[in-house]
């Protein structure tokens, strides 16, 4: 049954001069329609540029780029000497600075100096606050208040405004509160 419609196909492409013939085979493959239906509707004048804001990158560990005002508890205003570190010089605009190595410096514009058991200062330094757990020689003026722990060791030039100091703590040196200081200077006014 199949060689006979075969047999009269190919009977009828010869006696029709290859008609038939090219009647079965494909169209010829065209690659792109010529009506341009590939693109786009179109033709853009202007590229298409959206509206990105651009993201300012923050870097760790930095201050943040907002207005607010650093807290003491704020990591940015620390200073950190840790304990196998050895720093020498001078440390301004520092609002806390944490002593657990070998500091030798001149201290100024500073909130508060807080020393190790394992710390050690040497130099001078101006501060409100102090606590003292390890030794400090040199120059100290806490305005507000001074506190040596039970481990802790001053020597030198002391000036504070109020003064704490643990059983076991040592002071030795030239020591005075800021409140005397003031009251014998309207006494050497009138000399």
């Amino acid at each position: 049954m199949f060689t006979k419609d075969n047999d009269e196909n190919s009977a009828n492409a010869k006696d029709d001069g290859g008609e038939a013939a090219s009647e079965m085979a494909a169209p010829p493959l065209k690659p792109f329609a010529k009506s341009a239906s590939h693109g786009p509707a179109k033709p853009l004048s202007t590229p298409f540029r959206p509206e990105i804001p651009r993201r300012v990158t923050e870097i760790p560990g930095g201050p943040k780029r907002n207005d607010r005002v650093l807290a003491l508890d704020d990591e940015a205003n620390r200073l950190t000497v840790g304990r196998n570190i050895r720093l020498s010089g001078d440390i301004t605009a520092c609002e806390k600075l944490v002593v657990e190595g070998q500091v030798e410096a001149a201290l100024s514009d500073a909130h508060t100096i807080v020393i190790s058991p394992y710390g050690y200062f040497k130099g001078n330094a101006t501060v409100a606050e102090a606590d003292i757990s390890g030794r400090f020689e040199g120059t100290l003026v806490a305005t507000e208040k001074l506190t040596i722990r039970k481990e802790g060791s001053v020597d030198g030039s002391i000036r504070y405004g109020k003064i704490v100091i643990e059983s076991g703590g040592k002071i030795s040196g030239d020591m005075a509160s800021l409140d005397s200081d003031q009251d014998a200077e309207p006494d050497k006014a009138a000399d």
